[in-house]
């Protein structure tokens, strides 16, 4: 076998094993990590499905202090692209729309 076929098989075969990995759908995690960056505690967050018949999939259940992580669990996420809506202490709002949850496992909540 010449080395130019080897190369072409070996390369075929590299393709062969990648291929079951990018023809499987992005799937949302089934829990995301939210970050209060800021100096004031985030009072409220709501992570929702996206559409007109958006469906609640995450809420914080209580203040998340300034500095502070936490762990969200998703109920029955569905889908990679989700609202996030919140509101600190100091009456700021947060509201990101089309925020992919499949490539986004953390969520950093900056000024």
């Amino acid at each position: 076998m010449t080395a130019h076929r080897s190369f072409a098989i070996a390369c075929a075969a590299a393709l062969l094993t990648t291929l079951p990995a990018l023809a499987q759908p992005a799937r949302p995690p089934g829990q995301i990590k939210i970050t209060n960056t800021r100096e004031v505690p985030l009072e409220m967050l709501e992570i929702s499905t996206m559409g007109e018949q958006a469906r609640l999939v995450a809420k914080l259940a209580k203040p998340l202090a300034p500095r502070q992580s936490v762990t969200l669990k998703l109920t029955k996420p569905a889908g990679c692209s989700y609202t996030v809506m919140g509101r600190f202490g100091d009456d700021a709002d947060v509201e990101h729309e089309a925020v992919d949850l499949c490539k986004e496992r953390t969520l950093r909540l900056t000024d």
